[in-house]
């Protein structure tokens, strides 16, 4: 390749985002892919979405929308545009000029970061990988991986990060049930590796999104994320930790969050509840802490926030436990309980890492018989963690129905729950989110957990 090849591929490449004629491919057609892929679509790119889940792209090739923040009256209208197709096809990387990946990053039963995922589609890139494209990175993982992880990885094809094509990092954001912000409406951190790739990564939000924040390197933007979600698990395990502190002394800790709220600075509102939920809060703080070896530093916060919030399923298992004891003279493993909320928050679907999932198993452990109720989630899909509950179907909400059982424990407080007639027909009701007090239903058989 002669000198002037790669600055005329690069200068390529930049004029297609900038008039957006380019192609860009998202991997990974999830939470974060899909709506970032519509997004592209919206901003008048060409946009190819890449899954491995065949029932997916059938879905999404239809215009029928699997996720709350795409509507399938957009996507259709992208479809039938050609502006926006699904595939499982990888070969199809070709035809990309831009390729974001947003695949998952969980972490492993020894709470290690598990990068297969990444690494097994950078695998598949650098198959189809061409000069003049651009990859970028947004799934959450720690400081360090798009340049010690996925550069070292694209370029076992031959071809070389800076010359031949480009790479940076850009952490999603995306926060379910938001209604206030979006994809295109929160600021999007930009960082690419070196001063062309920088430029692709904003020439491509820049189009897409309505704010763009560049930052140094790469290993800046992994870090912001990361200090995004740690500070967020740190705050919510000091409530939660309040949470039972001032239980123990008669004291409810979501008056005083309310009253505490109305101190006009140097005070933020963090709510408890049943547990941490969602890809974000439960797991990047892991990420840092592993990362943080490297160096022999400790990360004693972090880690002591995950243990609080790791042990909140136990400690509202163990409230129930007492309530129904004390309430009905029954034994926990004898009892029937209603779990009320499935996903990991309210008004959404989203059931990814949901402390339900742990509510329902800690309570079977002990031979409770558990049900639960989700105006949003009519039957638990697979998942890798709680596989045995795949099938299980959302039961009727009815005053006959809510009757049956010894207790309801509220997990997730969705709006589209009828509470009043929870609080009419129930035996006794666990509320880890305050929903009841909220709506000022308060009895001897609400407890707050």
């Amino acid at each position: 390749m002669s000198q002037s090849e790669p600055e005329s591929v690069f200068a390529a490449l930049s004029n297609k985002l900038k008039d957006r004629t380019a192609t860009i491919g998202v991997i990974g057609l999830g939470y974060v892919g899909l709506p970032l892929a519509v997004a592209c679509a919206r901003a008048g790119f060409n946009a190819i979405g890449f899954d491995i889940d065949d029932a997916k792209t059938k879905a999404l090739n239809s215009g029928q929308s699997y996720i709350e923040a795409v509507a399938s009256e957009e996507l259709s209208g992208h479809v039938a545009e050609a502006r926006f197709t699904a595939t499982t096809e990888f070969a199809d990387l070709k035809l990309c000029d831009a390729v974001v990946v947003c695949v998952p990053t969980p972490l492993s039963k020894q709470r290690e970061p598990d990068l297969s995922y990444v690494t097994r589609t950078a695998q598949q890139i650098v198959l189809h990988l061409k000069p003049g494209q651009l990859v970028v990175l947004e799934s959450t993982t720690y400081p360090g991986t798009t340049l010690e992880v996925l550069k070292p990885l694209l370029e076992t094809g031959g071809l070389r990060s800076g010359v031949d094509f480009w790479i940076g990092f850009s952490p999603e954001r995306e926060d379910p049930g938001n209604e206030r912000y979006n994809t295109t409406s929160i600021p999007k951190v930009i960082a690419g590796d070196g001063e062309q790739a920088s430029e692709l990564m904003e020439a491509l939000y820049g189009a897409v999104v309505e704010t763009v924040v560049p930052v140094s390197t790469p290993s800046v933007a992994e870090a912001v994320k990361i200090t995004e979600n740690v500070f967020r698990a740190v705050n919510i395990a000091l409530v939660n930790e309040l949470k039972v502190i001032y239980d123990a002394m008669g004291i409810d800790v979501w008056e005083v969050i309310d009253a505490a709220s109305t101190k006009p600075f140097g005070y933020m509102p963090f709510y408890p509840g049943p547990g941490l939920g969602g890809h974000c809060i439960p797991i990047d703080p892991f990420y840092l802490t592993w990362k943080s070896r490297e160096y022999d530093l400790p990360t004693r916060f972090i880690e002591l926030a995950g243990e609080i919030n790791v042990a909140m399923p136990k400690y509202v298992v163990g409230r129930l436990r007492d309530e129904i004891d004390e309430q009905q003279s029954v034994a926990l493993g004898a009892a029937r309980v209603l779990v009320l909320g499935l996903a990991y928050k309210k008004n959404v679907s989203d059931i990814r890492e949901s402390p339900s999932f742990a509510l329902i198993e800690l309570l079977e452990r002990r031979g409770s018989k558990v049900d639960f109720h989700d105006p949003h989630v009519d039957e638990i899909p697979m998942t890798r963690e709680h596989s045995d509950l795949a099938g299980r179907k959302s039961t009727e909400l009815t005053a006959e129905q809510v009757a049956k059982y010894n207790a309801v424990l509220v997990s997730t407080d969705h709006d589209g729950i009828d509470y009043r007639l929870v609080a009419e027909n129930a035996k006794l009701v666990v509320d880890t989110r305050n929903a009841f007090a909220r709506r000022g239903l308060r009895a001897s058989h609400i407890v707050k957990a």
